[in-house]
């Protein structure tokens, strides 16, 4: 069967078939250094799975029973594949709870949970839990929708700010990379957010917290260099 024939089939199976045809088993050591859970993981590229994802093109239930698989792999692709408009809050919640990996957690939120309509709410309802993952996925949520979510109002963002400011002292490395990567892209979005996270970043510096300080020197170099405020300047 053609490739294209074989993705738009529909049948998780061979598209499971498919992936394993793809893995790269020597990729896996470093996937590993890099912090990436590889027990269930076949070392399929995120390039490749694109690719697969286009040719198959969306599909609810396939989504579902590629999740279900508990790939690693399958688990991103379920996140490309799958239909924001079709998406629940209770699959979001089952979804989070599984994540084990920090790049299933991003592939979900940047491919699939930005785009639904309960991601503003989730990002603040997660980035208050206590589970790694989940906390992070609040995060990167927050980051994602300062890209992509081109209609969200900057008072969203700024309540986002607000929320970043109380969980800048949580030392998991997961979880401090991806409030740093909030306060960047949402400090990238225009003029006004960008002073309002500088002023944020300026005023966490004062923190005794080392991983406050770290995310907050790190956010201003990015967010008060030459090339940002450029861009910010032909946007404004």
């Amino acid at each position: 069967m053609a490739t294209t024939e074989m993705a738009k089939a529909g049948d998780s199976t061979e598209i499971l078939a498919r992936l394993r045809s793809l893995s790269r088993p020597e990729s896996l050591e470093g996937m590993s250094r890099f912090g990436i859970e590889t027990k269930k993981a076949l070392g399929v590229s995120i390039p490749k799975l694109r690719m697969l994802a286009k040719e198959t093109g969306k599909d609810h239930e396939l989504a579902q029973e590629l999740w279900a698989s508990g790939v690693h792999e399958a688990r991103i692709l379920a996140a490309m594949v799958d239909d924001p408009r079709k998406v629940s809050e209770e699959q979001m919640e089952l979804w989070t709870g599984d994540f084990d990996s920090w790049d299933v957690c991003d592939q979900c939120c940047s491919n699939l949970f930005d785009k639904t309509s309960f991601a503003r709410a989730k990002a603040v309802e997660w980035s208050e839990r206590e589970q790694e993952f989940v906390k992070r996925a609040g995060f990167v949520l927050m980051a994602t929708l300062a890209v992509h979510d081109k209609e969200a109002r900057d008072d969203d963002f700024l309540q986002f700010l607000s929320i970043i400011k109380e969980s800048c002292d949580d030392e998991r490395n997961f979880v401090k990379k991806s409030v740093n990567w909030a306060l960047r892209q949402i400090g990238k979005r225009n003029i006004r957010l960008n002073r309002a996270a500088v002023l944020l970043a300026r005023d966490i510096l004062k923190s005794k917290s080392k991983t406050a300080k770290w995310i907050a020197s790190d956010a201003l170099r990015e967010l008060t260099s030459r090339a940002v405020q450029a861009k910010l300047s032909r946007k404004d």
